[in-house]
C-alpha cells in the first residue's frame, strides 16, 4: 500500500464515516506502520563483541553513517574497539560469561545508549537463540537470522535433519542423538569404523572424538559428553562415519526478507589443527566450475525453502567428489574477508542493509569472482607448541603494499589479555592467480612485526613453502600430520 492510496482512503473515510470503515482503515494504517518498522534506518548499533571483528563492524557502520556503541570488560577498557567507538559501556569483569555473554548487561547497555540494533559478530552470543529473542522482545533489532533459524541450526542433530529435508546430503550416521551404549554400538557397526562422536551443541572441535575400534567406544562417548557438558552445558552426542581425508569447504549465503538468497562463492578451510581453522582460501582450488555451480544452485534452493534471512555459512566435508553437509553457522565467519576480496563486496555492509529491511542489491548473475585470496589467522600462540601467548605488544608494524589487508585490533603498547580467544589478527592477500597470491602472502608475512608475544607467523611462513600447499594437496588432517613430521 502506497502513501497516496492511504491518503485517498482517508479522504474517502472522512466523506462517508462508518464504524466498519473506521475498523478497516485503522487496520490498514497499522499494516503500513508495521511495514515501516521493517525498513528502519539504523542511527546507532551496539556491537556485542570485541577485538578485530568489533573493529571491522565499526568501520562498516561508520562508512554508512551509523554511530556505534562498544561494550567492554574491565580488562578491555583500553582496547581499540573501545577507542574507535562513538560510545562505550563497561559490562563486567574479565570473564566472558560475566561480560560479553551477560545477556542482561548487553540489553541494559542498549537501553542506556539508545541503540536500535545489536550486531553480535562471531563467537560469544552470536549463535544464541535466547539472546536474539530477548533482544527482539526489547524492541531492538538483532542483526542476524531469526531466533528459530538459529535454534534449528545450532542443534547439530536438528540441523542435519533439516539439511536432508532441504535436499542436502549428510555424512552417514545416527538419525538423532545417541542415548545408550547399545544404540551407539549398533550404529557404529552398521556404518563401519572408524566413527566420529560429536557433541550435539557447540563447535570449534570441542566434544569430538574419533573411535577406531569397538573396545574404545564407551570411554570416548563418556569423554566427548563430559567435554560437551563443560563447554556448552549439554552432554548430548551423535555419531557419524569418520572420513579420513576430506576437505572442509563452506559456502557463503545471504538472504533478505523478500525471499531472495545469494550464494557468494565458497571457501576452502581444510588447513586445520584440532578442528580449528588456520588458513582459508577463496575460491576452493580443487573444484571445477560445474561442481561449484551445481552446489550454488542446491544451496540457494535449500535456503530459499528454509526462508533464511541474513548472513550464514553452510559447511561441508568434501571427499571423492561428494559433499556432505556438517553444520551451518548463522553469523558472519572469521574468514569472510577472503570472499570479500574475490567478489569486491562488503559483507558486513550488506548484512546491515538486510537487517534494516532492504532488499539484496544484487542477483546471483551479478556475482563474478576474480582472482584468488588467502587468509592466515595470526593467533597469539607459540608456533611450535600452540600454547597461548598473552602479553604486552612492544612493537607492531602491519604489512602493506598492493592487495594486502590486515584485520586486527593490535597496536604497540596494547596488552593481549589471557581471558579470550587467541586470534589477534587476520592477514588477507589477493592475487590474480593462486601462485601470485601465495608469493604475495609470503612477502607480507615477512614484513609483519608483532613483538612481545609469540604468534603463528613463523608457521605460516613455512606453509608458504610447502609443496602440498602449493599444489592444494591438503585435507582437514593434513596440518596435524605435517606438524607431527616436523617434530619427529
Amino acid at each position: 500500500m502506497s502513501l497516496r492510496s492511504v491518503l485517498d482512503e482517508y479522504l474517502s473515510f472522512l466523506s462517508s464515516f462508518s464504524w466498519l470503515r473506521f475498523v478497516l482503515f485503522s487496520s490498514r494504517i497499522k499494516e503500513i506502520l508495521n511495514e515501516s518498522v521493517l525498513y528502519m534506518v539504523f542511527q546507532k548499533v551496539l556491537i556485542a563483541n570485541r577485538g578485530e571483528i568489533a573493529v571491522r563492524i565499526q568501520r562498516a557502520c561508520r562508512e554508512m553513517g551509523i554511530k556505534t556503541v562498544a561494550v567492554h570488560s574491565v580488562v578491555d577498557r583500553d582496547a581499540m574497539h573501545v577507542r574507535l567507538a562513538d560510545e562505550s559501556v563497561c559490562i563486567g569483569p574479565a570473564s566472558s560469561k560475566l561480560s560479553y555473554m551477560n545477556l542482561g548487561a548487553l540489553i541494559s547497555a542498549c537501553e542506556l545508549t539508545g541503540a536500535q540494533a545489536v550486531h553480535p559478530g562471531f563467537g560469544f552470543l552470536s549463535e544464541n537463540a535466547n539472546f536474539a529473542q530477548a533482544i527482539q522482545e526489547h524492541g531492538i533489532v538483532f542483526i542476524g537470522p531469526s531466533p528459530q533459524h538459529i535454534r534449528v541450526m545450532g542443534d547439530k542433530v536438528e540441523a542435519k535433519k533439516t539439511a536432508l529435508s532441504l535436499g542436502l546430503q549428510t555424512v552417514p550416521g545416527s538419525e538423532g542423538e545417541v542415548s545408550t551404549l547399545a544404540e551407539a554400538e549398533s550404529i557404529s557397526t552398521k556404518i563401519g569404523y572408524p566413527i566420529l562422536i560429536k557433541a550435539s551443541s557447540g563447535g570449534g572441535g570441542r566434544g569430538m572424538r574419533v573411535c577406531y575400534q569397538p573396545s574404545d567406544l564407551a570411554a570416548l562417548i563418556e569423554s566427548a559428553g563430559a567435554e560437551a557438558q563443560a563447554c556448552f552445558g549439554y552432554s548430548g552426542i551423535y555419531i557419524e562415519k569418520f572420513l579420513d581425508t576430506p576437505r572442509h569447504i563452506e559456502f557463503q549465503i545471504l538472504g533478505d526478507k523478500f525471499g531472495s538468497v545469494l550464494c557468494v562463492g565458497e571457501r576452502d578451510c581444510s588447513v586445520q589443527r584440532r578442528h580449528q581453522k588456520i588458513w582459508e582460501e577463496a575460491l576452493c582450488p580443487v573444484l571445477t566450475e560445474n561442481q561449484r555451480q551445481e552446489m550454488y544452485s542446491k544451496i540457494i534452493y535449500a535456503m530459499e525453502c528454509f526462508g533464511y534471512q541474513g548472513l550464514g555459512t553452510l559447511e561441508f566435508l568434501y571427499q571423492n567428489g561428494n559433499f556432505y553437509f556438517i553444520e551451518m553457522n548463522t553469523r558472519v565467519q572469521v574468514e569472510h574477508p577472503v570472499t570479500e576480496m574475490v567478489y569486491g563486496l562488503d559483507l558486513i555492509r550488506l548484512q546491515l542493509q538486510v537487517a534494516q529491511g532492504l532488499p539484496l542489491p544484487y542477483t546471483q548473475k551479478d556475482l563474478r569472482p576474480f582472482g584468488h585470496a588467502i587468509e592466515c589467522r595470526i593467533n597469539a600462540e607459540d608456533p611450535e607448541t600452540f600454547c597461548p601467548s598473552p602479553g604486552k605488544i612492544s612493537a607492531y608494524a602491519a604489512p602493506g603494499g598492493p592487495f594486502v589487508r590486515v584485520d586486527s585490533a593490535l597496536f604497540s603498547g596494547y596488552t593481549v589479555p589471557s581471558n579470550y580467544d587467541s586470534l589477534v589478527a587476520k592477514l588477507v592477500v589477493w592475487g590474480i592467480t593462486r601462485e601470485e597470491c601465495i608469493s604475495r602472502l609470503r612477502r607480507a608475512l615477512g614484513e609483519y612485526v608483532i613483538s612481545g608475544i609469540n604468534t603463528l607467523i613463523p608457521l605460516h611462513l613455512r606453509l608458504c613453502d610447502e609443496p602440498d600447499i602449493h599444489h592444494a594437496l591438503y585435507h582437514i588432517n593434513w596440518l596435524e600430520q605435517y606438524l607431527d613430521l616436523q617434530r619427529s
